[in-house]
């Protein structure tokens, strides 16, 4: 009977382990998990950063929802958000990959034309925003001969602004996509087309649900980027006049003259809760469909 014998890690191995798990846990914690329960903790005080803590239970979450008008605009634009970027700017990506894929002639010139703004900050978005949609010197008032003031006006900036971020989305998206596409067995592609499928047919039923796994991560991607968006706003007008954000207003309470910790944490734990909540759901139902 043969005898199964652990490997015995020399005290060197237990050295490496023990440092590299033990930095990669501490950072982890340290700005991680630290921050998030101590946003948690801190959403249920009055604290300003200077006087003692004291605890208001869940007064904070009760003025965001009955006293402070920015909330709702700023929930409101999140959802928006998150939505174009879902619904619009991400099967877009996919389909500039699917185009990819086929090799037609001059990819790599468009590939590279769309991943370009891929590398750009969400603040040079936003700049480049300003010089395409402003009212004086914008770039499209002055070839259309409008006089729009598409940054100006509440009814009309969250759109440009979100097809601003689009752009840059749909790059992340397309490079995603076709590094899976570029995985799928041809033999599956071959094996649909002699079964008489067309090229759409064979996309929906036989490519893209083996590509589950990247549409999980494009998923994570695409809320992370909706919800944290930050950057683009406030280098436009600071996240006001109809751009308002759950993060400027985070931003705005903590850090800004306001100086409310606890009522800008209160804001910050209904940020998590939103993002956790889209990927929590997504995941337990992809899960059931695997078991």
């Amino acid at each position: 009977m043969t005898r199964l014998r652990a490997r015995r890690h020399s005290t060197r191995d237990v050295i490496v382990l023990t440092v590299g798990l033990g930095i990669a846990i501490t950072v982890n914690v340290a700005f991680i998990w630290g921050p998030t329960l101590a946003s948690v903790a801190l959403s249920g005080t009055d604290w300003n950063g200077i006087s003692e803590l004291r605890w208001v239970g869940g007064e904070n979450y009760h003025d965001l929802a009955t006293s402070y008008p920015p909330f709702w605009t700023a929930v409101r634009n999140n959802v928006l958000w998150l939505a174009f970027l879902g619904l619009v700017a991400t099967p877009f990506g996919l389909f500039c990959a699917v185009l990819l894929d086929r090799r037609i002639r001059f990819s790599r010139i468009y590939q590279g034309a769309l991943y370009m703004p891929v590398v750009l900050s969400l603040a040079v978005v936003g700049f480049i925003a300003q010089l395409v949609y402003s009212q004086d010197y914008g770039v499209l008032n002055a070839v259309t001969g409008m006089g729009t003031d598409w940054l100006g006006d509440p009814s009309v900036n969250i759109w440009v602004v979100m097809v601003a971020a689009a752009w840059r989305h749909v790059g992340y998206v397309m490079i995603i996509y076709l590094a899976g596409l570029k995985a799928v067995d041809p033999a599956l592609k071959e094996a649909a087309a002699i079964d008489g499928a067309s090229e759409t047919q064979a996309f929906f039923r036989v490519v893209f649900p083996t590509l589950r796994p990247i549409n999980v991560i494009v998923l994570v991607i695409t809320v992370i980027e909706a919800l944290r968006a930050f950057d683009i706003v406030y280098a436009i007008n600071k996240g006001r006049n109809g751009l308002e954000l759950l993060s400027v207003l985070v931003t705005e309470n903590i850090v800004g003259e306001a100086s409310r910790i606890g009522f800008g944490s209160a804001i910050a734990v209904v940020l998590l809760v939103i993002s956790m909540g889209f990927i929590v759901v997504y995941l337990t139902q992809l899960f059931r469909e695997e078991r």
